[in-house]
């Protein structure tokens, strides 16, 4: 069972620390970003430890490395044409980064409209992946299901399929579900999640899918909020989130953790991933252990 959740490549550790993290958690595979989201200042791959990093994956059983784009680069904007060029540069580098890494897939989100509308910023953030984009990479680039929130653009299979028809190296381009974003946008992710992969599947196509990010949701369907909450805590519920997890037609794909920390404080927050991970890969959902967390 490919499952794992967002752990941290920071300080002097980087990629072995990350591993190492996930391990930790029991996980089998692992997300993270090459630098923090909400920047794009990042690190020359030859200070990333990646020998090092690539040999304890392989020691650990772990595979399919997603690394995770970061949400600050909007290439749907078509009012600050200025940011355009600087995206899709910074975005080939993120690009050569990952496949520095060996990573499998890069989820990333298409980005927002700011009131142009929906039919601009498809175009655009399809032009951004036509220059960005080159036969010779390895990582894919795996466009994000999107809340609704904002000016948000791939709320709905029918806008990522329209993103996918407009890139030149279809095969270089798949698509990452979030549990989370497909709820909250108004798909019945709860109590149809078939119905949903089927959907999916008349519209994009499953063979485009590569990464399952397993997220509850702290708002209800339809809500376009994009707020997580730990699994079994939010309006999604556990069982849905296991049958998720275990279904099989997603036994191939990587399934990610975006949970929230837990703790009694800012100062003392803990990563839920050891106990949510558990409850994913036994079935033994035990909500108690996660307040025992907080409290620790």
């Amino acid at each position: 069972m490919l499952i794992g959740a967002n752990v941290s490549m920071s300080g002097k550790a980087m990629f072995p620390g990350a591993v190492a993290e996930a391990v930790s958690y029991g996980a089998t595979t692992l997300q993270f970003y090459t630098g923090a989201p909400q920047n794009t200042r990042r690190k020359d791959v030859s200070e990333m430890r990646i020998p090092e990093g690539l040999e304890a994956m392989d020691a650990a059983g772990l595979s399919h490395l997603v690394i995770h784009a970061p949400y600050i680069v909007n290439l749907g904007n078509t009012k600050k044409p200025e940011n355009y060029t600087f995206a899709v540069e910074f975005m080939r580098g993120e690009v050569a980064r990952a496949d520095a890494l060996h990573a499998y897939s890069m989820p990333f989100h298409p980005g927002a409209h700011v009131g142009a509308g929906a039919d601009a910023a498809i175009a655009q953030i399809a032009q951004g992946l036509n220059e960005i984009i080159t036969p010779e990479q390895h990582v894919t680039i795996a466009l994000e299901t999107m809340a609704g929130k904002g000016t948000e653009v791939g709320r709905t299979f029918e806008e990522i399929a329209a993103i996918l028809d407009r890139v030149t190296y279809n095969e270089k381009v798949m698509v990452t579900m979030d549990t989370c974003h497909m709820s909250d946008a108004g798909y019945n992710v709860r109590d149809d999640f078939d119905g949903v992969l089927n959907e999916f599947d008349h519209v994009i196509g499953l063979d485009k899918l590569s990464i399952v990010h397993v997220n509850d949701s702290k708002n209800p369907q339809g809500s376009n909020k994009d707020r997580h909450a730990n699994i079994g805590a939010g309006t999604i519920g556990f069982d849905a989130l296991y049958a998720i997890a275990h279904h099989p037609q997603l036994t191939g794909l990587p399934k990610i953790l975006e949970t929230p920390y837990v703790g009694t404080d800012k100062k003392h927050m803990h990563a839920p991933y050891g106990v949510e991970l558990n409850w994913l890969q036994s079935g033994n959902y035990q909500p108690d252990e996660l307040a025992a967390l907080a409290e620790s």
